[in-house]
């Protein structure tokens, strides 16, 4: 069987927007398969390959297809693996992806796209929601940018 994923997962790791690729699925350029078990418009991965904007390892593919499946871990993997090649918007689409899940890790990089404006409109009220929902999730780095953040509101009060 020959691997495949959503055109929202195409979009997201190759920079060309949904439309463009029912454009090209309408003038017969991409194969669009049978809809996986969620309802999602599938496309073959060596169809898209060729224009992921990140060289992809291997094992890279494996981690896009688990992503594309659900996995909250591989979502987070991806997101990293974008963020690290300053492919801003599509890290921070994975992030999200996971953050839905619940995932920490991802939230507190989601956090950190927010304050820092990556893949998104700065949004530091957003992005410190998310690094606190990490926070309390136990993720360590979250809790010490928390930690630091109340510490500094502490000794900046008035007396």
């Amino acid at each position: 069987m020959r691997p495949t994923i959503s055109i929202d997962t195409a979009s997201a790791i190759t920079k060309l927007s949904r439309r463009t690729w029912w454009r090209r699925i309408s003038e017969g350029n991409v194969t669009r398969v049978k809809n996986d078990n969620r309802g999602r418009a599938m496309l073959l991965w060596e169809e898209v390959a060729p224009h992921v904007c990140v060289a992809m390892e291997p094992e890279d593919k494996e981690l896009v297809l688990l992503a594309d499946a659900g996995n909250a871990d591989a979502q987070d993997d991806i997101g990293q693996l974008f963020l690290l090649a300053k492919k801003h918007p599509s890290a921070f689409y994975w992030f999200g992806q996971a953050a839905q899940q619940n995932h920490p890790d991802a939230m507190q990089w989601l956090g950190h796209c927010y304050v820092q404006g990556k893949g998104v409109p700065k949004n530091e009220n957003l992005g410190l929601m998310w690094i606190a929902k990490a926070a309390a999730q136990g993720h360590v780095i979250a809790q010490g940018l928390m930690k630091g953040l109340t510490s500094r509101a502490i000794n900046a009060a008035p007396n």
